[in-house]
């Protein structure tokens, strides 16, 4: 992350962490039409919440727009976004509740043992892991194939939905153990 270390740069207005905050910004509005039923609205809004995703990492290697802010601001975003889908959808009967159950279990493990291991130890820093990008992956279709399977009756979408609602159950269990697995270890990364 050496473009980090120019101090010149206002984090806060770095085209990557504007497209970052911007998809915090959607959350509501994504949240409001799947409450209103406008799934097809919800789908656009959720595709372009992707598309900001995709492109604010992209952009900050290419514009050298790394920052500290935008390190920890995306992840935070990917949940928050993600988190409260999972929630919307299981209100309306979308997604089953003990699939959002198992993610939100699997996140706030994670931020309670980050939590004491930073107390613990001090900073620690887990960078993603191939299961937890699998994971947020599973996730994301996931939620499209719903939204979608709200569009269209389509036979290979209501498929698509339950391979992607199980590929997230195998992989939250994955990721979080492996997760789990990466704290205990005696040499686990360690930063500051």
């Amino acid at each position: 992350m050496s473009d980090i270390s120019n101090a010149r740069l206002n984090p806060l207005r770095t085209a990557p962490n504007l497209l970052t905050l911007l998809r915090i910004c959607l959350a509501p509005f994504l949240v409001a039409t799947i409450l209103d039923n406008r799934f097809a609205l919800s789908f656009g809004l959720f595709v372009a919440a992707g598309l900001t995703d995709a492109l604010d990492g992209t952009l900050a290697r290419a514009l050298k727009q790394r920052t500290m802010l935008g390190h920890y601001l995306d992840p935070v975003a990917d949940k928050l976004l993600l988190s409260t889908l999972f929630l919307v959808l299981t209100y309306k009967g979308l997604i089953p509740g003990r699939i959002t159950a198992l993610v939100f279990g699997r996140d706030v493990g994670i931020l309670v043992v980050a939590a004491i291991l930073y107390a613990a130890v001090g900073r620690r820093e887990f960078h993603p892991s191939i299961f937890g990008k699998a994971n947020t992956f599973a996730e994301v279709s996931a939620v499209s194939a719903v939204l979608l399977h709200q569009l269209t009756p389509a036979g290979w979408v209501w498929d698509l939905r339950m391979v992607m609602l199980d590929a997230t159950v195998l992989l939250t269990v994955a990721s979080g153990l492996h997760y789990a697995w990466i704290a205990a270890r005696p040499g686990s990364r360690r930063a500051g």
